[in-house]
């Protein structure tokens, strides 16, 4: 164990053959002394003799104990010391002890008289020398990098442009103006700073608490919310950046949820902070060059890709004109095809009308031959009534194949309506004109029956033609005589054939016939009956 660096020579010193207090002379009884004398005597001595020490040794079991105090043990090859840390001291160390950390610690030599040993009261403590911190920092490192506070998917990414800046350091250092001037120059924004002490004993907590208080505002405050934070300060030794490697500075990093870059020393200077921050700049210049960019280069940038959407736009206005006047010479002028398909439509309409008309005339013809016949007038009109039922599917067939033929254009549509409803007038006349046959026929063989109710007969050949004319009939033409109750044959000029023949008896009057005087049609048929 080494002890040196004393800050005041020892007291009372006894040299060689000297008698210490207390002590009998030679010769003299020696007295009586308690254990407890003997142990507060020991203690005046050590604490008068050592009342200030500067210990080097490696630190063995420390405890810090439920009460604030923390006991721990000084070691070396040769000698081991115990040594206790009051609560009141513990808050002052610039470092936490740990299991085989080589320190220095001061403080005085005393006494523990319940216990009958020496113990160091530990004032101050610090790492015995660089080798001593850089073991310190590499088992650090390695104990958070098992954590994995250092893992790549833990980091954030740094926002393009933002708003507000953060930065943590000395408000006093180069650091904070070569910030301000860096950002300035690049793209002006709102910069925050929070003081802190960047070495000595506040430096990490000062640094973790202003980390996290940067984390605490709330968007929307009084005090806007930073969107990237830069902890930084200028080079120097291991131990000026030692608060840098602090564990409470590098957790309060990775609890960030703002996005944090490390600028702490120079490029080769590294800190654990580096290791968890989510971009590490090699100085605080190159920190405000990672957080903010380039206006001018940005304004450039928007007029580039401006001038080059303008132009990319005129070509595809080309491409698409050049494209456009291609098709266009390939399509059909639309006025022409709609001229056409109105041509077509207008042919198809005259010949529907002629189509119509002839139809009618037809009709009309077969009419006149049915009604001349009138062989059998039900039949006939039931024959007529079919054939014009079959017209006009025939007519909604045409004018359903016509209105097909129309609906290819809208135009070709509105001819088609018109030429449903021309058809509908049409059938609807024709339909009106086979009515008013169906009354003439029906008034017809009405007349005809009371016709011959009152002794009139109609005459026709042997073949069913009606004989209108007597000038049509000559001898030995066969005729068929038409009764209300039924046909008979006879032969023209039978009579003088047969003379000697009585005739036959004239018919017998209808009943209600009775009683009135003869018209000359009646004389008439008595005439024609005398000569059958």
């Amino acid at each position: 164990m080494d002890i040196f660096d004393f800050d005041s020579p020892a007291k009372g010193k006894a040299g060689p053959g000297a008698t210490a207090p207390g002590q009998p002379q030679p010769g003299d009884n020696a007295p009586e002394l308690s254990v407890s004398e003997v142990a507060q005597a020991v203690k005046r001595t050590i604490e008068t003799t050592f009342d200030r020490v500067r210990v080097r040794g490696e630190i063995s079991r420390p405890n810090y104990h439920r009460s604030g105090h923390l006991y721990l043990t000084l070691k070396d090859e040769k000698a081991v010391i115990d040594a206790v840390c009051w609560r009141g001291a513990v808050s002052k160390l610039s470092l936490r002890a740990e299991e085989g950390m080589e320190v220095i610690v001061t403080g005085k030599l005393t006494t523990f008289p319940g216990g009958s040993k020496y113990q160091v009261v530990i004032e101050q403590m610090e790492l015995a020398g660089e080798g001593a911190l850089l073991k310190l920092l590499e088992d650090r490192r390695k104990r958070l990098m098992a954590e994995g506070l250092f893992e790549a998917e833990r980091k954030q990414p740094l926002p393009f442009l933002p708003q507000v800046i953060g930065v943590v350091t000395s408000p006093t250092g180069a650091v904070i103006r070569d910030i301000l001037h860096r950002v300035a120059d690049r793209f002006p924004r709102h910069v925050i700073l929070w003081p802190v002490a960047v070495q000595g004993e506040k430096s990490a907590p000062e640094v973790a608490a202003a980390i996290a208080g940067f984390n605490a505002i709330e968007p929307g405050g009084h005090v806007p919310r930073p969107d990237v934070l830069i902890v930084g300060r200028g080079g120097g030794s291991l131990e000026d950046l030692w608060g840098f490697n602090e564990e409470s500075v590098v957790r309060a990093v990775a609890a960030s949820r703002i996005p944090v870059i490390s600028a702490v020393g120079h490029e080769t200077d590294t800190t654990l902070i580096d290791f968890v921050a989510d971009r590490r700049a090699p100085t605080p210049t190159g920190a405000a060059e990672m957080a903010v960019p380039v206006r001018a280069d940005l304004m450039l940038g928007v007029e580039e890709f401006g001038a080059r959407i303008g132009r990319g736009l005129q070509r595809k206005v080309q491409q698409t004109s050049t494209e456009l006047a291609g098709l266009a010479r390939g399509l059909v002028d639309p006025n022409r095809v709609l001229q056409e398909r109105r041509q077509a439509l207008d042919v198809i309409d005259q010949r529907l009308d002629r189509g119509l008309q002839a139809a009618i005339r037809a009709q009309k013809s077969k009419l006149d031959t049915v009604a001349a016949k009138v062989r059998h007038p039900r039949e006939r009109l039931q024959r007529m009534a079919e054939q014009a039922r079959s017209l006009s599917d025939r007519l909604g067939a045409a004018a359903g194949q016509t209105a097909r033929a129309r609906a290819q254009t809208f135009a070709a549509q509105r001819f088609g309506d018109r030429l449903q409803q021309a058809t509908a007038r049409r059938l609807d006349q024709h339909q009106q004109v086979l009515s008013n046959v169906q009354r003439l026929l029906d008034s017809f063989a009405s007349s005809r029956d009371r016709l011959l109710e009152q002794g009139y007969v109609w005459v026709s050949t042997a073949d069913g033609d009606v004989v209108p004319r007597a000038s049509a009939v000559a001898d030995g033409n066969r005729l068929r005589l038409h009764f209300i109750d039924g046909p008979v044959d006879v032969v023209v000029g039978a009579k003088e054939a047969s003379k000697g023949v009585k005739p036959p008896k004239p018919a017998t009057m209808p009943a209600g016939a009775t009683g009135r005087s003869k018209r000359p049609s009646q004389q008439a048929d008595e005439d024609q009956g005398s000569l059958l």
